[in-house]
C-alpha cells in the first residue's frame, strides 16, 4: 500500500533547483558501486517494477533498486540520501495512490519483492517473513509448513509490508484482528541507514508506531508473527439482497447494523450482497445468518465448506496464490475510505438517498464495500485504541468507496462522485467521529485532512517518534504520504 519510507536527503550534495532525473547516472553508480542490484530502464524488469497496481496515479522513477540483502537496502538509502533523491520502498505495489513509486514522479525505489523468504518455527509459532513477501505467499507457506496463519487480508498480490503497518484488515478480523495486532517483532532500515530491532520491549514507541502508521518510519526487512492454528473447517458465503428501493435498503442496512460476523455488505449498481467466512458449518451458518436473511428479504446463493486456503482462495478472487517476482495486475481506478459507528436513520438516509439518487447513474464498475469492522465482539476492539498507532479501533464499520473504468484514462467527473458519495454521509457526522483507512487512501485529500483523517489523536506522538529515530526531521503529512523535512 503505502510507501514503507519516504526521504528527502539529509545532507549530501543535493541541489534544491536540480531535477533528480538529472542525476540518474550519478545514483545508479553509487549503486553499483556499492553492489546494489538495480533495473536498466526500459528493460522487462524495469517495466514489471514501474508500473502500478492502479493505472490512474502513474509515476516514474529515476531508479529502481532491487535488494536480496539487507545490506543492500542500507546502501541503497546511503546512495539516495548522499546524492540528494528521494527514496521509498515497494513491496507489493498495490498501493491505490502508487505510494510505493514515490506518489510523484523522482524517487529512488527501492523494489523488495525479491526478498521473500517465509520461515514458520513451529515450537513456538512465530514466522519470520522477510519485508518483500505478498499476502498470498505468506498464506500458502504458513499453511503447507504447518496449518498456520495470521489474520490478514487475502488479496494474494498485495504486500506484507503497506497492510501490515498501516493496520491490516481482513476477512478475519472480526475473529482475529488486524495483522498488527499479530506482529511480535520487527526489523527496520531507518533514515540513517542503521538497523534496529523494535518490538514490546526493545524501542517500544517506534513499535508502538509502526503498527498503524509504520509507512515512514524505516524499511521493514523482516517482520516476525504470532501465529494460529488454521480451523479445520470454514464456510464461506454470499447472500443476494434483492432491494430496488431505497426504503429496502435502509432497512436493511439498519438490520446488518446488529449483527457481528466475518461479513461485509457489497453494494453494487447491478446487485447487493452479504458476503462473509463463518467458523463452522453450513447448518451453523445459517442458524446464524437466518434472522437477517429473513428481516432482509435476502437469500442465501452460496455457502461452501471448505479449509484454509479455500477461503482464502475465494476471496482472492480465483488468482493464484503463490504470488511473487514477476507480478502484473493492474486497474485503473479512484477510491475512498470512511470509518463509522453505527449509523443513525438521518445518517443511513444520507448514504441511500446519494446511492439511489446518484450513485445508480454512474455506469462505471463501482461498488461501496462495506465491512463489519469493530463491535462488541469484534477482536480488532479487544487491545486499547491507544495501544498501537491504528487509530480506528472503536468504530463499528470500515467503508470502501471504489470506482474503476476499463480504459487507462479516468473521467474527471469520477472524483466528485464518490469525493460527494462520501461526504453526504460525513456531513452529517461530527469530524471528530470519523475517519478513514490509510490502506485504502484517497490521494485527493488536502495535507491536513489526510492527518485527521488517517491517524487523528495519534498524530502528536507520531512526530515524537519520528524525531528520535530520524533527529532534526520532521513529521509532515501530505495526501496520505509521509515526508521528511529539515526544521523543528
Amino acid at each position: 500500500m503505502l510507501p514503507l519510507i519516504a526521504l528527502l536527503p539529509i545532507g549530501g550534495l543535493a541541489a534544491a533547483d536540480i531535477s533528480p532525473f538529472e542525476k540518474a547516472d550519478i545514483l545508479t553508480d553509487c549503486l553499483t558501486q556499492s553492489s546494489v542490484p538495480w533495473n536498466t530502464r526500459g528493460s522487462n524488469d524495469w517495466k514489471l517494477d514501474a508500473a502500478p497496481y492502479n493505472l490512474r496515479p502513474n509515476f516514474t522513477p529515476v531508479a529502481i533498486a532491487v535488494p536480496t540483502t539487507v545490506k543492500n537496502i542500507q546502501d541503497a538509502v546511503v546512495c539516495a540520501s548522499k546524492i540528494g533523491v528521494k527514496a521509498n520502498a515497494k513491496c507489493g505495489g498495490h498501493s491505490y495512490g502508487s505510494f510505493g513509486l514515490g506518489g510523484e514522479d523522482g524517487h529512488l525505489t527501492i523494489e523488495l519483492d525479491r526478498m521473500n523468504k517465509v520461515v514458520l518455527d513451529n515450537t513456538i509459532g512465530i514466522a519470520t517473513v522477510e519485508g518483500g513477501s505478498r499476502l498470498g505467499h505468506v498464506a500458502s507457506e504458513l499453511y503447507s509448513q504447518g496449518k498456520w496463519a495470521f489474520s490478514h487480508r487475502t488479496c494474494p498480490g498485495v504486500g506484507v509490508g503497506g497492510h501490515v503497518l498501516h493496520g491490516g484488515y481482513g476477512v478475519s478480523s472480526h475473529t482475529h484482528g488486524l495483522a498488527s495486532d499479530w506482529l511480535d517483532s520487527a526489523t527496520l532500515v531507518l533514515a540513517n541507514s542503521s538497523v534496529v530491532t523494535c518490538s514490546s520491549t526493545q524501542n517500544p514507541d517506534l513499535f508502538w508506531a509502526i503498527r498503524g502508521a509504520g509507512g515512514s518510519l524505516g524499511i521493514v526487512t523482516e517482520f516476525r508473527f504470532k501465529t494460529f492454528a488454521v480451523p479445520e473447517r470454514v464456510t464461506f458465503f454470499i447472500a443476494q439482497a434483492p432491494w430496488k428501493t431505497e426504503q429496502q435498503a435502509r432497512e436493511g442496512m439498519a438490520a446488518f447494523q446488529d449483527l457481528e460476523l466475518n461479513m461485509r455488505l457489497f453494494i453494487t449498481n447491478r446487485f447487493v450482497n452479504f458476503e462473509g467466512l463463518f467458523y463452522g458449518d453450513k447448518s451453523g451458518l445459517q442458524g446464524v445468518l437466518g434472522p437477517l436473511l429473513k428481516v432482509t428479504n435476502a437469500s442465501l446463493v452460496m455457502a461452501q465448506q471448505g479449509g484454509w486456503l479455500d477461503q482464502v482462495k475465494h476471496f482472492g478472487n480465483g488468482v493464484s496464490l503463490d504470488q511473487g517476482h514477476p507480478y502484473s495486475m493492474h486497474e485503473t481506478f479512484y477510491s475512498s475510505s470512511l470509518y463509522t459507528h453505527p449509523l443513525t436513520p438521518s445518517q443511513l438516509s444520507a448514504f441511500t438517498s446519494y446511492w439511489f439518487t446518484h450513485a445508480k447513474s454512474n455506469k462505471r464498475d463501482w461498488y461501496v464495500q462495506i465491512d463489519v469492522h469493530g463491535g462488541p465482539t469484534s477482536a480488532v476492539t479487544v487491545p486499547d485504541v491507544d495501544s498501537t498507532a491504528y487509530a480506528h479501533r472503536n468504530y463499528l464499520f470500515m467503508f470502501l468507496f471504489y470506482d474503476r473504468v476499463d480504459k487507462v484514462v479516468y473521467p474527471a467527473e469520477g472524483f466528485a462522485a464518490i469525493q460527494n458519495f462520501v461526504g453526504n454521509v460525513t456531513d452529517k457526522i461530527p469530524v471528530e467521529e470519523w475517519g478513514m483507512y490509510v490502506n485504502y487512501p484517497d490521494p485527493q485529500m488536502e495535507r491536513e485532512a489526510a492527518q485527521r483523517n488517517y491517524w487523528g489523536k495519534h498524530l502528536e506522538r507520531l512526530r515524537i517518534v519520528k524525531g528520535a529515530v530520524d533527529p532534526g526531521i520532521c513529521l509532515v503529512i501530505r495526501r496520505g504520504l509521509c515526508r521528511l523535512y529539515r526544521g523543528k
